[in-house]
């Protein structure tokens, strides 16, 4: 349908899991797509099946110079973005009291720090009309388990949407969050769970979520479509939870 095309999207953590699925869907309706990824070689993979209208850069999010690295990039080869999705996060599963500095740190450098900043860095580079969707996650909205400072880290992101949907709307800049709820990515096995433990997580959370399973990353994508696209053109300052109804119960 190209309902992207003519436009320039910038995905970070844009090289796998729902950044990817992001990616691909904007670039199958017809945006260039600049992907930002802190591995060289999962950022040159991930471009290698997006195709020529994808370009990446390498780079931590939590080092801010990374976002002028950046913005650089894209307007260089661009000149402007429509489309800004801050995506990468970070996750430490742990219980309050072993919660260290540096992970607090780590997870709010990552979620909202890096965030807030990149948004920030990229704004002047913007055109009227943009879509900024920043990732959050159902955990701000439901007490899941050895998740308080993630959670904080994620309730910041409704706060900034709030704020910068009032802030730049006399540029007409829609500002929205997209809040996943369990989601079948390659970061379940960075938080520990085992290939061979899948099949009884993966029952347990179907038990907890209302329409019985994990969701699917091109699930996410296109729901990040619609809030990129003129689809949602009156949409702004929203928390959409793309969640199977798990927040609700």
């Amino acid at each position: 349908m190209n309902r992207l095309s003519g436009k320039t999207a910038v995905v970070t953590g844009g090289n796998s899991g729902i950044g990817l699925a992001a990616a691909r869907a904007f670039v199958e309706e017809g945006a260039r797509v600049a992907i930002l990824g802190r591995r060289q070689q999962a950022v040159d993979a991930a471009v290698a099946q997006l195709g020529s209208a994808a370009f990446g850069v390498v780079g931590d999010v939590a080092d801010l110079s990374t976002h002028d690295r950046l913005v650089a990039e894209v307007r260089e080869r661009c000149g402007a973005i429509d489309i800004y999705m801050a995506n990468a996060g970070m996750n430490q599963i742990e219980p309050s009291p072993a919660v260290s500095v540096a992970s607090y740190d780590a997870q709010f450098d990552t979620n909202t720090r890096a965030v807030f900043f990149g948004v920030m860095k990229a704004l002047p580079l913007m055109r009227d009309g943009a879509s900024i969707i920043l990732t959050g996650s159902i955990a701000s909205a439901k007490v899941l388990e050895n998740h308080a400072v993630y959670a904080a880290s994620k309730a910041a992101i409704g706060a900034f949407a709030r704020a910068w949907a009032l802030e730049f709307a006399a540029r007409r800049i829609r500002v929205n969050v997209l809040s996943p709820g369990p989601t079948d990515t390659p970061i379940l096995a960075k938080l520990g769970v085992a290939e061979a433990d899948r099949p009884a997580f993966d029952r347990g959370m179907a038990a907890a979520i209302p329409l019985g399973r994990l969701a699917r990353s091109d699930e996410l994508a296109r729901a990040a479509l619609f809030l990129a696209s003129d689809e949602s053109s009156f949409v702004t300052g929203v928390n959409l939870r793309v969640d199977g109804g798990i927040a609700l119960s």
